[in-house]
């Protein structure tokens, strides 16, 4: 999905880089809630591409545990996008395409559903998974949300869920959207809400600040609540030229059966704070689980169920 890097802290492996909330270049210059001209944003968008791909197996191996707990995401994000028979409909930062896959049967035959992320190791299971539910109307593709490969106008609709919030350069990405939405084309997006109502990643995050692993976060960065403040979110999309704004609140919760089930949780999907993880030694990472589990316990012992708040946000 195309999703900004998070700047783990110092250790060995793929995922492992230099510290930080995020896993970003490091020319990344933050001016003003944006990013200066001076940032090496393809320095940034290989790093990413490299770590969601590093992601693609554990978003697999949990795509119908993500259809289930995030059902009422989708639900909400296709009855304001009113996808009609005949639409070409773009789902944009698709990991495993779940939002596409969902939105094929209502364009039918006649329309298209082009399924696309950055990470060509997420196109390859989306597709797998297309072709397993026979969705011949679906085509999956490597599309950057910055720099889509797309013409003009060409989509009636264009879903994005849990992308936006993560990608580098985010005002292009949404100009981008803009371009290729044909005259009265919606776009609906999902990103996760306030902090207080997201504990499944605050905890974490919260845990490895304390800890000294990662940066306050800054802000304008991207992260998994850099969408959270809805007069930002608000104001980006009036910028990059929608109209019409509507947003509407979708919680959800995610259960697991074990604190094991929800640490490999993080450390296989949740990717800016997988990499942080993943730059620690073994006896670090054993403490950082054992104060996670104590903050968690209040959610439950032997299930674990920890709220979300996500913000379904739709626009002309």
């Amino acid at each position: 999905m195309c999703r900004s890097p998070m700047r783990p802290s110092a250790g060995t492996g793929p995922l492992a880089a230099q510290k930080g909330e995020l896993l970003w270049s490091r020319r990344v210059v933050l001016r003003c809630g944006h990013y200066d001209q001076r940032v090496d944003l393809e320095a940034a968008s290989r790093a990413s591409r490299q770590l969601w791909d590093s992601m693609a197996k554990g978003w697999d191996a949990r795509h119908a545990y993500f259809e289930a707990s995030a059902r009422p995401v989708v639900d909400v994000m296709l009855e304001r996008l009113a996808p009609r028979s005949g639409d070409v409909v773009v789902e944009l930062a698709a990991g495993t395409g779940m939002v596409g896959f969902a939105a094929s049967p209502l364009v039918g035959p006649g329309g298209r559903v082009i399924v696309s992320d950055f990470a060509p190791a997420m196109v390859d299971v989306a597709t797998r998974l297309a072709n397993s539910l026979a969705l011949d109307n679906v085509e999956c593709r490597v599309l950057d949300a910055e720099h889509l490969d797309l013409p003009d106008q060409c989509a009636d609709g264009v879903l994005c869920r849990w992308g936006y919030m993560l990608m580098p350069d985010l005002p292009a990405a949404l100009r981008e959207t803009r371009r290729i939405l044909r005259p009265g084309g919606r776009l609906s997006c999902a990103v996760f809400g306030d902090p207080a109502e997201n504990p499944w990643a605050t905890l974490p995050m919260r845990v490895l600040r304390e800890r000294g692993h990662v940066d306050p976060p800054q802000a304008g960065a991207p992260g998994i609540l850099a969408l959270a403040d809805r007069d930002r979110l608000g104001g980006l999309l009036t910028d990059a030229g929608f109209a019409d704004l509507r947003l509407d609140d979708v919680r959800l919760s995610w259960r697991f059966d074990s604190m094991d089930e929800y640490w490999s949780f993080l450390t296989d999907v949740a990717g800016a704070i997988a990499t942080v993880i993943a730059g620690l030694d073994d006896t670090e990472q054993r403490s950082v689980r054992d104060e996670l589990a104590a903050l968690v316990a209040p959610y439950g012992s032997d299930v674990i169920t920890l709220p979300a708040l996500v913000v379904v946000a739709s626009a002309l």
